[in-house]
């Protein structure tokens, strides 16, 4: 049996940096996938303590918003930094990564159409200070000497970004770097060349 159960949409969406962290970490995941029309319903969003997807499981513990979900896991799994200062500047980096995702978020949701070309053309004062803190780092990670669920997120986001804007890395060669390192970790690169994996669309909407 699964530790750890994930209740979502057939996306990767919020949950592609859990998937990410789970399967580096060989822990088995159990996944409901929830289809939209079930999602419509209104049953599920309304049994939800937030009216809102992923739900985690873990035993007797249930979790909901998915960066509780993933600090969660990171702790459990030595992906938190090695003391309190550590655990905070990782909590700093992660809570950047969520800034640049809800701007994705918004993007692809509502301005998709009108805003994708200023949005790819602001990207780089973006990701701006994460090529310098990546440029300082001597582990090739964000905060201290090991991989923490931040990096995680930041790569998940990357990749998303790669496939929206193609070229919005060339001028990044430090998080080219990392990008390219992360995927090379071999549990991540095997669910990157999943089948199943690969073929989550990004987002609910089908855009990308």
């Amino acid at each position: 049996m699964a530790p750890y159960t994930l209740t979502y949409f057939p996306i990767k969406g919020r949950c592609g940096a859990l998937k990410m962290i789970l399967a580096d970490n060989e822990q088995k995941l159990k996944e409901n996938l929830v289809s939209r029309e079930e999602w419509m319903k209104g049953d599920k969003k309304a049994s939800c303590l937030f009216g809102q997807l992923p739900i985690f499981e873990d035993g007797d513990l249930v979790l909901y918003q998915s960066n509780a979900i993933l600090r969660h896991v990171g702790r459990k799994h030595g992906a938190y930094g090695k003391n309190d200062c550590e655990a905070s500047l990782i909590d700093m980096m992660n809570d950047a990564v969520e800034d640049l995702r809800l701007k994705y978020i918004k993007l692809i949701y509502q301005e998709y159409e009108t805003g994708k070309e200023a949005y790819c053309k602001d990207l780089p004062n973006h990701l701006k200070p994460f090529e310098s803190i990546l440029s300082k780092s001597k582990s090739g990670f964000l905060v201290g000497d090991q991989i923490s669920f931040a990096d995680y997120n930041l790569f998940d986001l990357l990749l998303n970004h790669k496939v929206l804007c193609a070229a919005s890395l060339d001028s990044f060669p430090t998080l080219k770097s990392y990008v390219d390192k992360i995927a090379a970790r071999p549990k991540i690169k095997a669910l990157l060349e999943c089948e199943n994996f690969k073929k989550l669309p990004i987002n609910g909407n089908g855009k990308q």
